[in-house]
């Protein structure tokens, strides 16, 4: 299951930085005429050869309650072309290439958030004008955004309209211009982009939690170019880190609501053209390679400085993640709420508990003080009735779960008053030792709240996947990691093998810091915190206080 599925499931997770999205409005006529194109002819793209066959393909049944499939197709030079032909008026396109902040050196920190801002500007065979000409001729949704291991080219149009949106989507991917008037007013852009998100805690501190529990590599490369950064980004230096990444062997090509055969013609068309890489970085054979580098426990040192060529693109490739924790209070006394994170190394999306841990992100919960109720608004959780309804002065309170290829951070964010930030902290710290203990009666998770939450988990899993974006997105990412799709009966079959001993035993696994057994990572909690900081004097001694974390000290 890929990180995005997991993060719409639970609620959580959203992205501090603002795709370069466009909802591409055409006139009304034009509109209607689609319309009408489209309901007359829903199967409009009908393919004339049997393109498939000629190249190797994986064939999935995605559910057993339904007849679609999952198929996915490696075209010679190494494009993964993955399909599932659900039936509707609309399809959903996106190519998915295997980069990212945590692929970028020294060198290149940012360049992934200024090339995100790029997209869909001039090309060598389209000027800018007639670019947003195009898109707007089309209506729909088409967005570019970048995250930590993945830059996502997405939409979703009419049928008919497929072949027009993936030979946009080569265009911009292969032949952009990068002129430097563009650049210079990205750069602009993206300085008042970070000064802006800076304002906001509830946007810079997951961005801050990353940079502390990873400190100093891979998943702890920032996601916002560093200011100092700006200056720079050069179109050369930009054109440099596409050469790099932007390899055949990178990319995906998926679309849902088209025939397999006839999305293997259009992305042989547009992407088949691509020259074969010279020394291939296979995406998912160097993800292969990071997990096996993960499960030997290698250490920090061996992992960034054992080799002086640790900043080539093969390093940097397969370089496994390196969870560090640590404390990072950011002193805003303009804040009116202190905003506090604490974190543990949690689990890549490949490892067999990361069921257990998502059931446990639904049953803790959370949200807002002054919140809607209702059925499946989680004004059940432990969060809800036993921080948020029991003390007047917590603002805001929620459970994350933030899973990537061969790590992860699993934690509360919660805000307050500024008076009662150090007991925030310590309420925070209880509820998760609770969670990990099976010896504390009535306080402790029973059955029927682990059913409630299974039962939230499974029905918000099948929801979303009711979205074309977010199937699109599911199917995209996991093919770039493993080269096929794990299949939703798999996934709730595994939810519903969560049994409270299961439940308990990966709680205190995170928790107490055992993940670093497996990982190799220091094992150490994460606290970050901005606003009135000032009442957080001892955080490490509630830390102990609860037995959470390895009791490791390395700040």
């Amino acid at each position: 299951m890929s990180n995005q599925l997991w993060q719409a499931a639970t609620r959580s997770g959203k992205s501090i930085l603002k795709s370069s999205s466009v909802n591409w409005k055409a006139s009304s006529g034009s509109i209607l005429a689609r319309t009408r194109s489209t309901l007359q002819q829903p199967e409009e793209i009908k393919p004339k050869l049997n393109e498939a066959t000629k190249y190797p393909t994986i064939v999935q049944e995605f559910s057993k309650s339904s007849t679609g499939l999952s198929k996915v197709t490696t075209l010679p030079n190494g494009v993964r072309v993955a399909s599932e032909n659900t039936p509707g008026h609309f399809s959903a396109v996106g190519v998915y290439v295997d980069a990212g902040s945590r692929y970028e050196s020294t060198s290149t920190r940012g360049v992934s958030h200024i090339l995100d801002r790029l997209a869909f500007k001039s090309t060598t065979n389209t000027t800018a004008d007639d670019m947003l000409s195009k898109l707007e001729s089309l209506g729909g949704n088409i967005m570019c955004s970048s995250s930590r291991e993945s830059i996502m080219y997405q939409s979703a149009v009419f049928n008919q309209d497929v072949p027009q949106v993936m030979s946009i989507f080569a265009d911009v991917i292969r032949n952009p211009c990068i002129a430097p008037d563009e650049v210079e007013e990205q750069r602009q852009t993206a300085l008042y982009e970070i000064q802006d998100i800076w304002s906001k805690p509830e946007m810079i501190l997951p961005e801050i939690l990353h940079t502390v529990a990873f400190k100093g590599n891979t998943l702890g490369n920032p996601l916002l170019c560093p200011p100092d950064n700006l200056a720079a980004m050069t179109p050369e230096l930009i054109k440099d880190y596409m050469k790099t990444w932007y390899r055949p062997e990178r990319m995906v090509v998926a679309v849902c609501g088209t025939e397999h055969d006839a999305a293997v013609k259009m992305a042989e068309e547009f992407f088949g053209g691509i020259p074969v890489s010279a020394t291939p970085l296979d995406s998912v054979e160097t993800h292969k390679i990071i997990q096996q580098r993960q499960g030997k426990g290698t250490s920090f040192v061996q992992s960034l400085f054992s080799s002086s060529k640790a900043q080539n693109p093969e390093s940097l490739a397969t370089q496994p993640a390196y969870y560090t924790g640590g404390i990072e209070l950011v002193e805003s006394p303009e804040q009116p709420f202190t905003h506090v994170q604490v974190a543990f190394e949690g689990l890549p999306i490949h490892d067999d508990d990361i069921y257990a841990l998502a059931t446990l992100q639904i049953l803790l919960g959370g949200g807002g003080s002054f919140s809607a109720g209702g059925p499946g608004k989680g004004m059940y959780s432990r969060l809800f009735t036993n921080v948020l309804n029991q003390h007047y002065w917590v603002e805001s309170c929620t459970a994350f779960n933030h899973c990537y290829t061969d790590s992860g951070l699993f934690g509360i964010a919660a805000s307050c008053r500024p008076e009662y930030a150090s007991v925030l902290l310590e309420v925070v710290c209880r509820e998760l030792d609770l969670v990990a203990r099976q010896d504390v009666g009535h306080l402790g998770v029973n059955k029927t709240e682990l059913n409630r939450a299974k039962n939230q988990l499974k029905s918000s899993l099948l929801m979303n996947l009711e979205s074309r974006m977010v199937q699109l997105e599911d199917l995209g990412r996991q093919v770039q990691v493993q080269g096929k799709k794990t299949g939703i009966d798999e996934m709730l079959s595994k939810i519903d093998a969560v049994d409270l001993d299961k439940l308990a035993q990966v709680a205190s696994r995170i928790v107490r810091g055992a993940v670093s057994v497996t990982s190799g990572g220091s094992g150490d909690a994460t606290i970050v915190a901005q606003g009135e900081v000032r009442g957080i004097t001892n955080p490490r001694k509630i830390l102990e206080k609860y037995g959470l974390g390895s009791g490791k000290k390395t700040w």
